[in-house]
């Protein structure tokens, strides 16, 4: 006998379906669908020998008793890319308690670039009690440099690219004049910071502009809807993931790696950020 359903029971079954298919992709499959990015960016004065440069930006990577699958799944897909990324920088949230700090090291090794990689505090770290020093120590056994309102070149020569390392906005205290102590508006640059809502603060005509300004903390929203996100932590501002033009300089939001709260993204995969540089 053929099963007769009204269309209340049809939507409402194929409601709970698709619910259910939500929930096991959540939970399931995209934690760990890394995604990897690709960018194309124009930095007036970058020298010659710096063209088509690369650089992975990975944030919140989220690292707590031990590596989690996202942050494990992160490593073969940032070794895989062909050539592999010249700079690794690493914008904060990369683990979140002081009992992490070995698996830092550990995790920190094995996602350098080929030439130089670079970290900057998140509010994690800062919440649990990890100060610079601290830090620096975790991040110089795996052969990374910590920048905390610093900055680090990339090549030598007046066209040489500076990296510009900003403190967490949100729990510790971001200080850009220190960070670009010793930089004019000639310098090729990129700023590195982890919350995204700091810049809307930062004065246009006080610093030198950089080619543009790299950061994370928001997930993307993490558990998204189509056309909307419902949540943000605090200090994303008005951003939540991709690029935003109207700030000092171009401003590149990463979905970033890891999760909170709960080991779900939907409508929202893990994302690696990787640009290559141009000469203008």
């Amino acid at each position: 006998m053929p099963i007769s359903l009204t269309r209340r029971q049809f939507v409402l079954g194929a409601t709970g379906l698709l619910g259910a298919a939500a929930l096991g992709d959540g939970f399931l499959v995209e934690p760990t669908a890394i995604q990897v990015s690709r960018h194309d960016l124009v930095v007036p004065g970058l020298g010659p020998d710096l063209e088509n440069l690369r650089i992975a930006c990975i944030s919140d990577v989220h690292l707590h008793h031990g590596v989690p699958r996202a942050a494990a799944a992160a490593l073969p897909r940032l070794a895989g890319e062909r050539p592999p990324p010249d700079v690794v920088v690493l914008i904060g949230d990369i683990c979140n308690r002081r009992s992490d700090l070995a698996s830092l090291t550990a995790w920190a090794r094995d996602a350098r670039g080929t030439r130089a990689t670079f970290a900057t505090l998140g509010n994690w770290e800062h919440d649990a009690g990890i100060d610079r020093l601290t830090a620096e120590r975790a991040y110089s056994q795996a052969g990374v440099e910590l920048l905390y309102n610093s900055n680090a070149r990339v090549g030598v020569g007046p066209s040489a690219l500076t990296i510009v390392g900003i403190d967490d906005p949100v729990v510790g205290e971001p200080d850009v004049a220190a960070a670009v102590r010793g930089l004019d508006a000639s310098d090729p640059a990129l700023w590195v910071l982890h919350a995204p809502g700091y810049v809307d603060g930062i004065p246009r005509d006080r610093f030198p502009r950089p080619a543009a300004i790299l950061a994370g903390h928001t997930h993307g929203g993490q558990v998204r809807l189509p056309f909307y996100t419902p949540y943000t932590p605090s200090g994303s501002g008005r951003f939540v993931a991709g690029w935003y033009r109207d700030t000092i300089a171009p401003l590149y939001v990463s979905r970033g790696i890891g999760t909170v709260l709960f080991d779900a993204r939907l409508f929202c995969p893990p994302e690696i950020a990787m640009f290559t540089l141009r000469r203008a």
